[in-house]
């Protein structure tokens, strides 16, 4: 157990049942006006990353030149379309999760990876600094095999570094992209509607110990 929640992704039978209704979404991108149900644009591409707080996450990605549209969710568990409280619980199996779409010609999913890999620390499991729970894990969940061979390498050589640095193992996982379910209206784009707000992620919170070029 980790602070009373789960140590582990909670079975089918064992998680939270969820519901049929899909979250209501009633607001567009708090920066952009962009509809967050958009479809992916034509020439463009998605992505999806879970690295702690979604708060912090979502920020970062929002302020990547390329990245044409952000927004914040659930993934990774087999509980349907579930709350943030239920989340919390660790008894959905979901991650916290930041869904990005991206301009190919201005960034590629390469870079993104970067951007992944150099925003949180990878070595932690299931946390991040001080949250902790499943929902906090590392975890890349590619769109397609060319995303998924990519981040596989990108693991590969942070984890070279990391580990040549005296740092653990990467905890990181990759995994064909499950559903995403969306966070309810108040978690998108928090901290750019509440700047006070803190988030472990971002700023001056956790990141990786070392990057490609150290």
């Amino acid at each position: 157990m980790l602070f009373g929640k789960p140590a582990t992704i909670p079975t089918k039978s064992e998680a939270l049942p969820g519901r049929d209704t899909e979250m209501p979404i009633t607001q567009p991108h708090f920066l952009s006006g962009r509809d967050l149900r958009s479809p992916v644009p034509e020439g463009m591409e998605q992505a999806m990353f879970g690295m702690g707080c979604f708060w912090g996450v979502e920020r970062i990605f929002w302020n990547t030149p390329g990245v044409w549209l952000t927004m914040v969710g659930y993934a990774g568990g087999p509980t349907p379309n579930p709350t943030y409280r239920e989340v919390c619980t660790g008894m959905t199996g979901h991650n916290e999760v930041v869904r990005v779409i991206f301009d190919p010609e201005v960034i590629s999913y390469d870079d993104l990876l970067r951007v992944f890999w150099e925003g949180h620390d990878p070595t932690q499991g299931m946390r991040q600094g001080n949250d902790r729970g499943t929902q906090y894990r590392s975890g890349i969940y590619a769109y397609d095999p060319a995303q998924k061979a990519a981040a596989e390498a990108s693991r590969a050589t942070y984890a070279k570094r990391l580990s040549e640095a005296g740092y653990g193992a990467v905890t990181t996982e990759i995994t064909d992209a499950p559903p995403f379910y969306f966070a309810e209206d108040d978690h998108q784009q928090y901290l750019a509607k509440n700047p006070a707000g803190y988030c472990g992620i971002g700023g001056t919170g956790v990141s990786c110990p070392i990057g490609l070029s150290a």
